[in-house]
């Protein structure tokens, strides 16, 4: 079977290990003997494969009077015992007992009541006796029997079962014991689950012995698990480290035993310590008829608990792995575990309770339930029972289900269209006192979050195919989530945006509260900031703004990611920062919704944003003409201005227009990289247009000793960019790339992504490897990944130098040029340093060039220039 197979390929090691763990004491295994010596049974290092078990029958002496029994003695080792009968029809009217002398320490039990099985619990089995239910008394090697109560029927025997302890004591000759279930043709995978498939211990790595039986599984004829009853094994004192030999053990009773069952009669075995154990084959996420309930177990599920709960409950670890593995049933199938369902009986009987039922009427059952509710026994126990309550309780929302996709009804595995805007609704039978939130999932990654209350939630979609979910995600922090629908997102590109240069303005500063709330970003926080409509850019028709992005007071090493508002974050990041750094990025970020938001991805962080301008497709604007890359300026050797640091508060202002190729007339912004070197003091610097007063906006930031770059669009007023030193002294550069025109001759802009283009780390776009010193990787980008193949004239690319392991620079250029001795980025060994370029196409491609050591880059694009 499917599940069987998976467990032999990740093989048995894993359970030795987890089972060693799980044998310690602690507060979720109050009986755990945590002696830390080895236990007969116990999970050894020897183990290699199934473990072949032992049955031995000992017969009862008739005393008449309608007594019988066993007189103590001494026996081979064994953990397990029952008592049997010939006729599987006749009961035993009074009582079965039977204690058992310790391996370990020799000292008898307390006499443990035996408790009668009903008859064709797996139907009706060739060679079958009567028998009472199994119990495990631990490493024993001595026994007693007594039996009191009428006439007694004949052929009374102790069934005595060693499970083996790992190292499978082969006799000459035998065959090996493979799996005969594995012969069995293989069925198709179980439905999905809304809850998530716990750890189970497989077959394969309890050791099951498959040779016991060559039956394959039954299933339920409905295909349908509509509850789940809840059992305990009445086993006594044990040690979870022998939780898979108790298991081995039942499994032998089960089938060479008295009963003759095909199988192991539970679905699943829980031990103390809250380990599950695979139980009756046939697939963990199958619906696999068992043997557990009489007369409810077509339509239901049986999960065991080892141990006596007849009077204290189980630990709080088996109480949550029971939860766990019956939410996860449950939730293949749209059951509510807290919830209720119809039953159809199979015999007709009285529970536990005097309830009585007729064959093939339907019953209500709460749809986790105990044993005793469907037939006449104390089972789960008074202890356990009264635990259901909690643990119908403590699994995830259920019966999550989406039901309108943008106000069409949904199916489950549908396909849906949209234009981008996406709308779900959703229902859950879970109380809204239970739910925290939910979660809009777009091929998993969240794009909308809401709170627990809600059942509606918006996004916009990308061009493409979508997995869509919703999550929910309850108060006690379990997840469930829905079963996914498919949107085919065909959205109309913003094309031919125009720029709008403004004067650098602040728009968002989370120290002072300014266009967000006041406080730092935290870990996996996002704060939106609204853009269309306020500070003068207009309410529609915007397509982009262009922002400098500054991180500032990092408490950790974390990136920041900028997207647009309502759409789903990819793994681009702009901005990456270690604590007690101050650092600046350009990032021009599509617009969707009118916002923009920003994501910090661990520690917390205070951002702050300021806008040089947006594009527009409705407005008149500014078209893009490439230029360079050019080197206009540099202090050190005074070209473009005089030669000298810009020491403390002071400026030194570039002509632009009507030099090096630029017009005299109709720039309106200029693309600038600017790199401050050399500096003396922590400082920052502003470029801002000629002629207009200096704003807050700061565009570099940087620390003694340290080469910071950064793009800047500077809108151009009087024809001359002014540049501004906050204190020190220090070096300043800028190269030219571009500009933008009034004269509507240069190329218009185009939103694509956030996408990552290129990672050298794992062989996007270029070969998996560093580049190396003196080393060049080129992208194509023109006809790839929804960039067009002609008529791109630029593109708009956030680079990421990571892991470098010397002091170097890296720079971006039209591929099919002679590269200048203009930086894009200038890093450290052990740094992350990302940058805004934006690099004219020459012939389709462009090239990236490190100077020194070796260096991982990262490209995502955000847009692109074309005619």
């Amino acid at each position: 079977m499917r599940g069987t197979a998976l467990a032999t390929a990740l093989g048995v090691a894993a359970v030795l290990g987890f089972q060693g763990m799980a044998g310690g004491s602690g507060p979720d295994s109050p009986d755990a003997k945590g002696s830390g010596e080895a236990k007969a049974y116990s999970a050894g290092a020897e183990q290699t494969g199934p473990v072949k078990g032992e049955i031995r029958k000992l017969a009862l002496q008739s005393k008449g009077a309608g007594e019988a029994g066993l007189p103590q003695q001494g026996t081979e080792l064994f953990g397990l015992l029952g008592v049997s009968w010939t006729d599987p029809e006749a009961e035993v009217k009074g009582t079965i007992e039977a204690r058992s002398r310790s391996a370990e320490t020799g000292k008898w039990s307390k006499w443990i009541a035996l408790e009668p099985a009903e008859s064709g619990l797996d139907g009706k089995r060739p060679g079958a006796l009567g028998a009472t239910e199994p119990v495990w008394v631990g490493p024993s090697n001595g026994a007693e029997v007594r039996v009191k109560g009428g006439d007694l029927p004949a052929g009374l025997e102790l069934n005595l079962v060693d499970p083996g302890n790992g190292a499978a004591k082969k006799k000459k000759g035998d065959l090996p014991a493979q799996p005969v279930a594995f012969a069995a043709p293989a069925v198709e995978p179980g439905p999905v689950s809304t809850a998530p498939q716990p750890k189970v211990v497989s077959r394969v790595e309890w050791e099951a012995d498959e040779s016991l039986s060559s039956e394959g599984p039954l299933y339920l004829a409905g295909a349908k698990i509509k509850a789940a009853f809840v059992h305990h094994t009445v086993s006594q004192e044990y040690d979870c480290s022998q939780s898979a030999a108790i298991v081995r053990a039942m499994h032998v009773y089960h089938v060479t035993g008295p009963e003759k069952w095909r199988d192991i009669g539970y679905n699943f075995l829980v031990d103390k310590c809250g380990t599950i154990f695979e139980g009756r084959k046939g697939g963990i996420d199958q619906p696999v008829q068992g043997a557990h309930t009489y007369g409810w177990n077509s339509e239901s599920t049986g999960i065991a608990v080892i141990g006596d709960y007849q009077t204290a409950g189980a630990s709080a670890a088996a109480l949550e792995s029971v939860s766990q593995i019956a939410a996860y049933k449950l939730g293949q199938y749209d059951g509510d575990m807290n919830g209720t369902t119809t039953l159809r009986a199979g015999a007709t009987q009285t529970n536990n309770f005097g309830a009585s039922f007729v064959e093939g009427q339907s019953y209500t059952f709460k749809t986790l339930s105990g044993h005793k509710d469907g037939f006449n026994t104390v089972c789960p126990g008074g202890g356990l029972y009264d635990q259901l309550g909690t643990i119908r309780t403590a699994g995830p929302a259920a019966q999550l289900k989406i039901t309108t996709v943008n106000g069409a009804a949904a199916v489950p595995g549908a396909g849906y269209k949209s234009t981008g805007p996406l709308t779900l609704d959703w229902t859950t039978s879970t109380d809204n006192g239970r739910l925290a939130k939910f979660d809009l999932l777009v091929d998993g990654v969240s794009a909308a979050s809401t709170p627990g209350t809600a059942r509606t939630a918006s996004a916009v979609l990308a061009t493409g195919t979508h997995k869509i979910q919703v999550q929910a995600t309850a108060v006690n922090g379990k997840v469930s989530t829905s079963l996914p629908v498919t949107v085919v997102a065909d959205v109309p590109v913003a094309k031919d945006a125009k720029f709008v240069p403004v004067t650098p303005k602040r728009l968002m500063d989370t120290r002072s509260g300014e266009g967000v709330a006041k406080g730092k970003v935290g870990p996996q926080g996002v704060v939106t900031l609204p853009v269309a409509g306020t500070n003068g850019i207009p309410g529609s028709g915007v397509t982009a703004v262009v922002l400098n992005v500054t991180a500032t007071n990092p408490t950790a090493a974390s990136y920041v990611s900028v997207y647009p508002s309502g759409t789903v974050r990819s793994s681009a990041s702009n901005l990456n920062v270690t604590p007690g750094l101050t650092i600046p990025n350009l990032v021009v970020v599509p617009v969707v919704d009118g916002k923009v938001s920003f994501f910090n991805n661990d520690g917390t962080v205070d951002l702050i944003a300021d806008v040089t301008g947006y594009f527009t497709s409705t407005d008149p604007g500014s078209t893009h003409l490439n230029i360079g890359p050019k080197r206009l300026m540099d202090t050190r050797s005074g070209e473009g201005v005089a030669k000298g640091k810009v020491g403390p508060q002071g400026v030194v202002t570039l002509p632009v227009a009507g030099t090096n190729g630029i017009p005299d007339s109709g720039v309106t912004a200029v693309v600038l990289n600017v790199t401050a070197t050399n500096p003396t003091a922590a400082s920052y610097v502003s470029v801002y247009p000629s002629g207009t007063t200096r704003s807050s906006a700061s565009n570099l930031n940087f620390t003694p000793g340290k080469t910071i770059p950064n793009l800047v669009v500077v809108p151009v007023v009087d024809g001359k960019v002014s540049f501004y030193n906050n204190d020190g002294t220090v070096d300043l550069i800028a190269d030219i790339t571009g500009y933008f025109t009034s004269a509507g001759t240069g190329a218009t802009h185009v939103n694509i992504g956030p996408k990552r283009l290129m990672d050298t780390r794992a062989g996007l776009g270029v070969p998996q490897a560093k580049v190396g010193a003196q080393g060049v990787v080129t992208l194509s980008v023109a006809g790839a990944n929804g960039i067009p193949a002609t008529g791109v004239t630029a593109v708009v690319l956030n680079v990421t130098a990571t892991n470098p392991t010397a002091a170097s620079y890296v720079s971006v250029y039209p591929s099919g040029t002679t590269r200048s001795s203009a930086s894009n980025l200038n890093f450290t060994p052990g740094q992350t340093i990302p940058n805004l370029v934006v690099v004219p196409v020459v012939d389709g491609k462009v090239s990236f060039f490190n100077n020194d050591g070796s260096v991982d880059l990262i490209a995502d694009i955000t847009g692109y220039f074309a005619k």
